[in-house]
């Protein structure tokens, strides 16, 4: 049977140009060597609506850690379109979220309302939640015209950095995660205990697994109490090696975050936008200016169990 060919174009014909060729090529800007890239070239509105595009920006994002991009003047619906593409949204208990939107949480701040103190903390967002966020998707869309950055750590160097007796110290540990210690904290005890009862403390490891990528990530942060196993015949000879010895342990862990070498720092203008997975980086919001008109909208995406 003979074989099929490509039949040669006519002469003078003009050529034939794939879709996919007539794209403009995302242009990539890593910004430190640890972590942080920004993208030209790219609208998230018309992505929203382009498969092939949201494919290679999750290429760029498990590389990157997280990605940054300027004048990104979307709609609300364009947003959580784009967002929904790397799985459904979630609302947060005590932020709120658009009410035409659910899902796109609105983190509004005026000069009548004073900074909360939440933000400007070293965390991975909600691992308070049993199942983390994926990652989250935030815009701006207005900020004041100095201060208010906000800070990504790679979480994967932090733990390939770790001293080598620190990893196998650490190696199966699993800790608690609480809302009610931080947000819940300064509610009504009985507003306190009904947010508990809602979410009680997610237990975590202290050492993730990317489900993607396979990377080892050091999973404590701002919002991890306590470790729940430490206390074996391994680790505890006597009383003083749990209380204080497994506190330190833990407040070490989590400061390693502040390590600039793992970081990548981010000034915000209209229309700029943050896209970060959640699963292997922390973040802190950094709060140096005055009481302004500070307007944010983020898209959570909900993410899976940890291991």
């Amino acid at each position: 049977m003979p074989s099929t060919t490509e039949a040669a174009p006519l002469k003078g014909a003009p050529a034939v140009v794939s879709s996919a060729a007539l794209k403009t090529s995302i242009q990539v800007e890593p910004l430190t060597c640890t972590i942080g890239a920004e993208l030209r070239n790219v609208d998230l509105g018309a992505a929203s609506r382009d498969a092939d595009t949201v494919a290679e920006i999750r290429a760029l994002l498990l590389k990157h850690k997280v990605l940054f991009l300027r004048d990104q003047d979307f709609s609300r619906a364009e947003h959580v379109a784009f967002a929904r593409h790397f799985g459904e949204l979630e609302d947060h208990p005590v932020a709120g979220s658009d009410p035409e939107h659910p899902g796109l949480v609105r983190i509004y701040k005026s000069p009548d309302t004073p900074n909360d103190r939440y933000e400007n903390a070293f965390h991975t967002d909600a691992t308070w939640r049993e199942k983390p966020p994926f990652g989250c998707v935030l815009r701006c869309v207005e900020t004041p015209e100095v201060g208010g950055d906000t800070i990504w750590v790679n979480m994967v160097e932090a733990y390939a950095r770790l001293p080598e007796d620190i990893q196998r110290k650490i190696e199966g540990l699993r800790a608690r995660h609480s809302i009610e210690a931080s947000f819940g904290a300064a509610m009504p005890i009985e507003k306190r205990l009904a947010l508990h009862a809602q979410f009680p403390d997610a237990e975590h490891p202290v050492v993730r697994t990317h489900p993607e990528t396979g990377e080892k990530i050091l999973f404590v942060n701002a919002f991890t109490t306590h470790f729940t196993n430490f206390h074996t015949p391994a680790n505890v000879r006597f009383g003083q090696d749990y209380a204080p010895a497994a506190g330190q342990l833990l407040n070490y862990l989590v400061s390693q975050a502040a390590i600039p070498e793992f970081q990548v720092r981010w000034r915000w203008k209209k229309n700029s936008v943050a896209f970060w997975d959640n699963r292997s980086t922390q973040h802190y919001a950094v709060m140096d200016y005055p009481p302004c008109h500070r307007k944010m909208e983020r898209a959570g995406i909900i993410g899976t169990a940890t291991y």
